[in-house]
This record gives structure tokens, sequence and C-alpha cells, in this order.
């Protein structure tokens, strides 16, 4: 790996937990990890450009059919891709598709770019994790192996206890909060070679275990607001992502674009971004 390495463009592929969900902002938009990590980028190198074309609830075949060309068509330094989660959170699930379609996408982004960067995703400790532990561990045996076989970086969120603390995890029991995003953002920071800023694995501080009612409350908030909608979805064939694009996709064009910070020096922070022609780089 290299370290305190440069990068002049980021594009993200995936899901809900790529997209941003649930790092609300006050204007109602989500910011999340990638975003995070697009501007700290952005802050190193003048001219950075990114594209962040997740979008909340594809599955794994929805990501390839209509993210990875767009995304291998930029030719980015990075190219982070995170899916099949959501699959394997299906009651049934198809784990030879699942396997045949992130390797696919593996095998189309992987010559497009600089660094390809493929994550075990975290899980909120719980029954839910623990029912579908083992499909999640199968698919992050495919992602080690598919890195081994592509060059590819993995970053091992999975394997950082602190990021299984329900601390970390909003009330709908699937997104991170704003600290869980902060700390994503910081792994994949380190292993893209760049000098650590904080430990994201440091644990949450001991806290008083929540009163049997409390947890009973918390229980039927999160059945009413997030569980029994989610069903209702997968009873009618619905997703929770149907008719959105990722924020750098446009419909019109029929191809995603990039943007880059409104002030084009370097260093400092960001603080907005302009969108530029969707022009492939070098």
């Amino acid at each position: 790996m290299e370290i305190n390495a440069s990068y002049t463009s980021l594009v993200a592929v995936g899901d809900s937990f790529t997209e941003g969900m649930s790092d609300l902002l006050p204007d109602g938009s989500y910011r999340g990890w990638a975003d995070l990590l697009a501007g700290r980028l952005a802050g190193r190198t003048p001219g950075f450009r990114y594209a962040n074309l997740a979008v909340r609830g594809k599955l794994i075949g929805q990501i390839v059919d209509e993210q990875v060309d767009a995304a291998a068509s930029m030719r980015a330094d990075v190219i982070t891709l995170v899916g099949g989660l959501n699959d394997t959170l299906r009651p049934k699930c198809d784990m030879g598709m699942v396997r045949g379609r992130l390797e696919e996408a593996v095998e189309r982004l992987a010559p497009s770019c600089g660094k390809l960067v493929l994550m075990r995703s975290p899980g909120r400790n719980g029954p839910v994790m623990e029912r579908f532990r083992p499909r999640m561990e199968e698919l992050f045996s495919l992602v080690d192996d598919l890195a081994a076989r592509h060059g590819a970086v993995v970053v091992d969120l999975y394997g950082a206890p602190v990021l299984g603390d329900p601390r970390l995890w909003d009330v709908d029991r699937l997104h991170l909060t704003a600290d869980g995003h902060s700390r994503v953002a910081e792994a994949v920071w380190q292993t893209l070679g760049l000098p650590p800023e904080s430990d994201w694995r440091t644990p949450l501080p001991a806290a008083v275990p929540p009163r049997w009612a409390r947890r009973r409350v918390d229980d039927l908030r999160f059945a009413r607001e997030h569980l029994m909608p989610w069903i209702g979805r997968r009873l009618t064939g619905r997703s929770s992502g149907d008719g959105r694009t990722g924020a750098q996709y446009s419909s019109e064009l029929g191809s995603a674009f990039w943007v880059t910070p409104e002030e084009g020096r370097a260093p400092g922070p960001v603080a907005t971004w302009r969108r530029v022609d969707p022009t492939p780089l070098p």
C-alpha cells in the first residue's frame, strides 16, 4: 500500500450504505461516508472529481445493471463497490446469483480504475444479524477472494466490533448514524494509504443498558415505522429506490457526471461542490 498517496477522482457504487443513509443533513439530504471521504480527498488535490452513483434498496443485480457501466466509463483513480448485502437480507436469496453478479461487477470495474475498494460491511448486533450471519460471511468470503484475484483492496468493517454497537445505528436498525459513517470514511481513508486522523476502531464509552420498558417501546417504534413498511414493500414488489438515481447520475443524459469543489484550490475543507461535464478523465 502506497503511503500518503494522492488521488484525483472517486466514484462510489452501491446501495443505501454508500448513498449515505441515515447521515441526515438539515436540508433533508444524506451525506454519508462516501461524501465525507470525497471531501477529505478533495482537500488534498486541486481539481478533484467525485460521483456517487449509489441508490438505496438496490440489489446486486440492479447495481451491476444500473451503475457499473457508468462508473467504469469515468476511469476514476478510485472506485468503491459495496453491494450484495440487501440480497442476503431477503428471506429467499440465491447466493449463486449474488456470487455471479458481484464477480461480474468486479471484473468490469477493476480494469477501469486505478484502485478498486471492496468492503466487508458492518452489521448491527442483534437477532437479525445472527439470523443472516452465515449468508453475510459467505458474501464476505467472496469479497476477499475477488479482491485477491483482481488486485482490489478490502476494508474490513465487519471485523471491527465497535461497528456492531447499536449506538452507531439509526432507529431503523439498518443504517449507520453520522458517527458510524465518519468511522467508515476514516477506515477507507486509511486503507487508501493516507495518514490516520483518528482510530475508527475505538470502542464507545460504556453505557448502562436501557430498561426493559424502554427496549419494548423502541421495538414497537421500530416495527411500526420501519419493519412493517419494509415487509409491505417486499410483499408488493416495491423498493425504497424505485424511481431514484444516484446523486451524480442524470436520467436526461443517461450517464453519470462529476462534481468538483466550488473552490478549486487545495488544501482545505470542501464547502460546496459544483457540477462539471460528464467527460471521462484521461
